[in-house]
């Protein structure tokens, strides 16, 4: 990986990002205990709301129908890609709607960490883009979602919070307000999660 697609070191623009949103299907969701489901499914639903309000491209795939809870979330006519390989960068029209959108920066969001998001985390690596993982809005049960976070650590990939994501793309206090003042009736807080 060269420096040129390293996060490491600088915070991430909003105005660079693409939030890419994995597999948030019902199969995998079920692999889940109802209250980490319902967790999962408020922080993913919940970053994707701020990233829509910010004027954010959004790339969403999954293998089968993403889970209502989060499609409905999505900006309308939102296409959903079908992803038949683990890592996105496998299918060049998923592949080429992550470059279409002009971003460099690629944030990563769903299911489950330690395949499907790490394999299109690295894939995407490969393809030069920064990548950041958003760990508390991603998920694998069991030890799986640790090795997966590490997984992607190890290749480079910034391993971030919802909360730190939410006020690197927003930066300022004033512009955290403005947000706060304009969307807080229909985005609301993350679950357990204190701004």
């Amino acid at each position: 990986m060269s420096a040129k697609n390293s996060l490491k070191n600088s915070l991430i623009d909003a105005d660079d990002s693409v939030l890419v949103v994995i597999d948030v299907q019902e199969s995998f969701l079920k692999k889940f205990s109802a209250d980490e489901r319902e967790l999962l499914l408020n922080r993913i639903g919940w970053i994707v709301s701020v990233a829509t309000r910010l004027d954010i491209p959004l790339v969403a795939m999954a293998e089968e129908r993403v889970a209502p809870p989060i499609a409905e979330k999505f900006p309308k006519d939102t296409p959903i890609h079908n992803k038949m390989v683990f890592g996105l960068a496998g299918d060049p029209k998923i592949l080429a709607a992550v470059k279409n959108t002009g971003r460099k920066t690629a944030i990563l969001i769903g299911l489950e960490t330690d395949v499907c998001v790490a394999h299109s985390a690295i894939g995407l690596l490969e393809n030069g883009f920064k990548v950041a993982v958003i760990a508390d809005a991603t998920g694998s049960p069991g030890a799986a979602h640790e090795i997966g976070l590490e997984r992607m650590r190890g290749a480079g990939v910034l391993v971030l919070s919802v909360k730190s994501v939410f006020y690197e793309w927003l930066r300022t206090v004033e512009r955290a307000i403005e947000f706060s003042e304009k969307y807080d009736q229909e985005v609301g807080d993350p679950q357990g999660i204190i701004l």
